[in-house]
Parts: structure tokens; sequence; C-alpha cells
């Protein structure tokens, strides 16, 4: 008897936390092409500090940070901005040879990206902003090709969580556009 009352409280408990945090995606303009094309790695990618976490974050005054408790990303954050970049520059530039690092060998890449992802987050005034350094590298060489800021924001379509990674989801779609255009 008590081992079964132990387990429906367990149960109540992992139902309880279960229902109150919600996890989000950020995702890409739709899947690379398939097949070859130039190989591209995407990587590594460095986050600033304050975004660095598990948690989503809104800057609700100007010197000020709120972070979401229980509104998470459902991965690793650089993770998913490698996988995310990497999709949205696959199909710009015509290629199913995308790679996130790291990878097994710079012979099989042509070319490297790496990001400093400064700002990415949310305000009050509804509107998404990311700040990105960008750097594009000529493999196996490493001889820089191009570097460049990227700054930009995006409005956000409804009020929430849910629209403010959709709406940083275009962000890093705008991203892959300018890194592309560097690249050509």
């Amino acid at each position: 008897m008590l081992k079964a009352t132990a387990l429906a409280l367990c149960a109540l408990i992992f139902t309880g936390c279960a229902g109150s945090r919600s996890f989000y995606v950020l995702t890409a303009d739709g899947p690379s092409p398939s097949g070859g094309g130039p190989g591209i790695g995407v990587g590594p990618i460095v986050l600033a500090e304050y975004i660095d976490r598990p948690n989503l974050v809104l800057q609700d005054a100007p010197n000020r940070l709120a972070v979401a408790e229980d509104h998470r990303w459902a991965g690793d954050l650089a993770a998913s901005i490698a996988r995310v970049t990497a999709a949205n520059l696959g199909r710009r530039l015509h290629t199913g040879n995308v790679r996130t690092y790291p990878w097994p060998r710079d012979e099989e890449i042509g070319c490297q990206v790496t990001l400093d992802i400064r700002q990415l987050h949310g305000g009050a005034d509804g509107y998404a902003v990311i700040e990105a350094g960008w750097r594009v590298y000529a493999l196996p060489e490493r001889r820089l090709k191009a570097s460049r800021t990227f700054v930009a924001r995006e409005q956000l379509a409804s009020d929430g969580y849910q629209a403010l990674v959709a709406a940083q989801s275009k962000l890093l779609a705008r991203l892959a556009d300018d890194i592309a255009a560097g690249m050509r």
C-alpha cells in the first residue's frame, strides 16, 4: 500500500511539473536540398552569456532582462542556431552538403561559417532582436573570406512566447540571407 501511495504521489508531482513548463524550438525556412553541392560547415556558435541558458530571455526595461522560468528551449540553443542556420544556408546556396560543427574532416568542407550571437531576445516593445557577428573562412587553409555584423528586429505576430520564437526563427532566416549574400 505504501509503495502504491508513493507511486501515485510521484505521478502527481511529475504531472504537475510537466504541465507548467513549455519547450520551444527554432525552425528553418525548410529543409536543405538533398544531394551534393559545395560543402559548407556551420559553427562553432558563440552565445552571449545572458542567452546561454535553457530559458527564453526578454528585455523588459532598457537595462533589465527577465528570464522566463517556465518557457525553455527544447535543447541546446547554440546547437539549435547552428542547425537552423545550416538548413537556411543550404536552401539559399542550393546545397545539401551542409554540416554543423564539429565535422570529421575539413577536407569535406569548402567554407566554414562561424557565428557570435551577441543579442537574441524579445523586447517589451513587441519585437525580437538579433545582433550577430559572422565570419566565412575558406577551408582547409582557414583564410577569412567575409566578415560582417548583422543587426535586425522582427515584429512579433502576436503576444506570447510562441510568437517570440517564430520571430527569432525569422531573424535567423534573415541572418542566413546576409551570410549567403556575403558568400557569393
